[in-house]
């Protein structure tokens, strides 16, 4: 057994490491798609914006206030699209601000505000690549040192477990007082 778990402890601590130095060329991937989402809803805005500003001093809110206001339902209906890709823009200017940090902060980012819609593309499309900076071989090894230890704790965890039903409480006789020795 200790075989087995020496031999699968090493497997799982290179697996991590190596898993962990893929993630930083992931989120490369996912930052240029998500860029050119931003770039692709730029681009469906730009002749609405060329709108606004002929018509509503270059104010979209007010194009989008007009297209809302209208009686006729379709015209309505284009005012929500309109709204919904500025809604898009926006969000999607802010997760490309928010990837322009260092890796930890871009983790922690994509950690709670995960677009799967883009993940899941990216995903679809990722090729593993590795970066041998400073930066990227510290991430990659301590990340791949944690999942090793928490790989470790589950181990030996189970293994106690495991094995605790078969040693049952201790029921060694108590010892019996000797009277010679006794100085009640």
């Amino acid at each position: 057994m200790f075989l087995i778990r020496g031999l699968l402890d090493r497997i799982i601590l290179i697996g991590a490491i190596f898993a962990a130095a893929c993630i930083p060329s992931f989120i490369v991937q996912y930052r240029q798609r998500l860029g050119g989402s931003l770039d692709q809803v730029l681009r469906d805005l730009q002749p609405f914006q060329e709108i606004a500003n002929r018509n509503h001093g270059g104010d979209m809110k007010k194009l989008i206030q007009h297209h809302l206001a209208s009686t006729d339902r379709t015209f309505r209906d284009e005012g929500n699209a309109i709204q919904a890709m500025v809604d898009a823009a926006a969000r999607l200017k802010a997760s490309v601000q928010a990837l322009n940090a260092d890796l930890v902060h871009q983790v922690g980012y994509l950690a709670t505000n995960l677009d799967t819609d883009v993940a899941a593309a990216t995903w679809s499309t990722f090729v593993p690549s590795f970066s041998f900076t400073p930066e990227y071989a510290l991430f990659a090894i301590t990340l791949g040192l944690a999942i090793w230890v928490v790989f470790l704790l589950v181990w030996f965890g189970a293994a106690r477990a495991i094995s605790a039903p078969r040693r049952g409480p201790s029921r060694a006789p108590k010892a019996v007082r000797s009277s010679a020795g006794s100085t009640r």
